[in-house]
């Protein structure tokens, strides 16, 4: 009888533990796999014959190939605030890239949500999170965050979710760098069975075919290849481990293609992205699509959070408005997307983009900037000195000459008709219908998603320093009048009298945001428009409000020779907020006689506390008074 006392208690401890271990185990482990920027044209599943992507091809043939997938944003920290929180850049007020603003308490990284459901998560191991506290944060949402993270280090039975990011198509590889860094790190890794030749592929049309571009935009074939590489070794290592039928792999890319008018570039060819997800056998039930099949459903970034918290069986916060992809509680498909692309390194910019899967619709809010703009990590690519050098030399014909001048206000492309975007049909009466039904979309997603990037970049920092986070500051209605603001920055970048007008009484208003923006529209208009309007753009150049006064400034500087105006950008770029020198430099960048600023830009770019981004824009524009 005492010994049966005895065994009862361990027996119950042993199934129980027993039991544990099972219910564990049942759990699906899920593996991401992310490669830098790159667009799905460059992959041999998504009708590439000349990429060489026998592993990722592999996954998309067994598994399930997204032919609609979109990053947030256009550029890499932004895209992977949204990744990590499950929440938008325009609503976190994170779209600026590497702008380090604070999110709420609650709005933990998404593998946090893991962690509780007994999951152990592993990120090997970019993290560029874009938010403060990076640290804190990554520490909260991952086991472990490194160079050496992986399913291997859980515990014995416990499922994991494991990330691995690979560098090797970034664009340092694929143009940033010299091409000496491109052959150590790219070239001289891959077999000569692997390596693509310049010859071996045809160059896409936005790009002049020679030999000297050829041999620069080989990188892109030859940095995909050696990262299909890398995924096969780990596939194999998953293999090896007799984890290939418990685990759901996903693989995607960060966001567009880095080269010029991919990455940064609020276009189709910025946000879109390769996307596949692979079932095994065990856990095909959970893919609505079945295997082996082609969707284009649309899918964005924010819906990977959602999706892998109700995976495992956690609860999905209300903060996460994102679709669940998955299971028998998967959301409906979307009929559209709202995207967003906003400063990348030192190059400021605006734009909202819809998308439905058949048309892409942008607006640019700051369209005097062409789509190829002066961001300094692209300036330095030997690739995009080749293409300013062709153009200067008249070499260019079409869309590779369009994409140097001012943008228009609209784009829109038929993405399954014209893939590389060549042709706008904003303007073609035939699309009338089509454009009201996306400006429509658009003006109503940006009211309902209170998009706080409205506000100038300075304002959001003054919003960090007073230990307050945008995504909660935009939920004010008296603090921030969307609508009143909406209201006079969708006029930004519409061009002719009537506009011009309107945008100058705004000038006038009492909100201080409408006086910047209406500055701002005013900088997409001509100067033949503006002249009318002199006496009231030089008034605004003594605006209390810092940012409105620096872009009237510079409205009133390149079409009037103002000196005043002088002054006051020479006053904003030696100023010891970064945003308003930031602000004052990009301005200037396309502004033809920037002479007189030569010694102030130098000061920022000597200056020892001030960020990389900051001193990048001051490099763009000392190589342009060089020149």
């Amino acid at each position: 009888m005492k010994q049966l006392r005895l065994i009862t208690p361990l027996l119950i401890v042993f199934l129980g533990l027993a039991c544990t271990l099972c219910n564990a185990q049942s759990k699906p482990n899920v593996l991401w796999i992310t490669i830098e920027d790159t667009s799905p044209q460059f992959i041999g599943c998504y009708g590439n014959q000349h990429a060489s992507t026998p592993n990722i091809d592999r996954l998309a043939a067994e598994g399930v190939r997204f032919t609609q997938a979109y990053s947030t944003n256009t550029v890499c920290s932004p895209s992977r605030t949204t990744i990590i929180t499950g929440v938008r850049t325009f609503e976190a007020g994170t779209g600026h890239h590497r702008s380090k603003n604070p999110v709420p308490d609650f709005m933990h990284g998404f593998p946090y949500y893991l962690q509780q459901k007994g999951y152990h998560t592993s990120n090997n191991s970019k993290t560029d999170y874009n938010i403060v506290n990076t640290r804190k944060y990554t520490n909260n949402a991952w086991n472990e965050s490194s160079d050496t993270a992986g399913w291997w280090n859980r515990n014995p039975g416990q499922p994991f979710f494991a990330v691995f990011n690979f560098n090797d198509s970034h664009q340092s590889r694929t143009m940033s760098m010299s091409y000496r860094f491109y052959k150590k790190n790219v070239w001289d890794q891959l077999p000569d069975s692997d390596r693509i030749a310049d010859d071996a592929f045809p160059m896409p049309p936005i790009y002049r075919d020679s030999p000297e571009m050829r041999r620069e935009f080989a990188r892109v074939y030859n940095s995909i290849k050696l990262t299909d590489n890398r995924i096969g070794e780990l596939l194999k290592r998953l293999e090896a481990d007799k984890l290939m039928d418990s685990t759901i792999i996903f693989f995607y890319a960060d966001h567009g293609e880095g080269m010029p008018r991919g990455k940064t570039n609020g276009i189709g060819l910025g946000y879109r992205v390769p996307f596949i997800v692979w079932f095994p056998p065990m856990y095909e039930h959970l893919s609505p699509w079945g295997a082996g099949l082609i969707t284009d459903e649309l899918v964005s970034f924010e819906d990977l959070a959602p999706t892998l918290i109700n995976l495992v069986g956690g609860e999905v916060p209300e903060y996460m408005k994102g679709r669940i992809l998955l299971g028998s509680e998967r959301s409906k498909p979307a009929a559209f997307l709202e995207l967003s692309s906003d400063r990348s390194g030192n190059g400021i910019d605006m734009v909202r983009t819809i998308v439905d899967g058949r048309y892409l619709y942008s607006r640019n809010y700051m369209p005097f900037m062409p789509e190829v703009r002066y961001i300094r990590y692209m300036e330095i690519g030997k690739i995009k000195k080749i293409m300013r050098h062709d153009f200067a030399a008249d070499k260019l014909t079409g869309i590779q000459k369009q994409i140097f001048a001012p943008r228009p206000a609209e784009f829109l492309f038929d993405i399954q008709a014209d893939p590389w975007e060549l042709e706008n049909l904003a303007y073609n009466s035939d699309y009338d219908a089509i454009m009201k039904t996306m400006r429509t979309r658009l003006d109503s997603c940006v009211i309902q998603s209170r998009d706080v990037m409205f506000l100038p970049e300075y304002e959001l920092a003054a919003i960090a320093d007073n230990h307050t986070n945008a995504y909660q500051y935009r939920l004010d209605l008296d603090k921030y009048p969307l609508k009143e603001i909406y209201a006079a920055a969708s006029l930004s970048g519409k061009r002719g009298n009537e506009i011009a007008e309107q945008q100058v009484k705004l000038l006038r208003s009492d909100n201080k945001i409408v006086r910047y923006w209406a500055a701002l529209g005013l900088k997409s208009q001509d100067a033949a428009t503006l002249m009318t309007y002199k006496e009231a753009i030089i008034q605004a150049v003594q605006d209390t409000y810092l940012p409105a006064r620096i872009t009237a400034a510079a409205v009133a500087y390149d079409v009037f020779a103002d000196p005043e105006s002088e002054i006051v950008l020479k006053k904003a770029i030696s100023s010891t907020n970064i945003h308003a020198s930031l602000m004052a430099i990009n301005y200037l960048l396309y502004t033809v006689n920037k002479t007189p600023f030569t010694q102030v830009v130098q000061g920022v770019l000597d200056g020892s506390n001030n960020p990389g981004y900051l001193k990048m824009a001051a490099e763009d524009f000392l190589s342009l008074v060089d020149q």
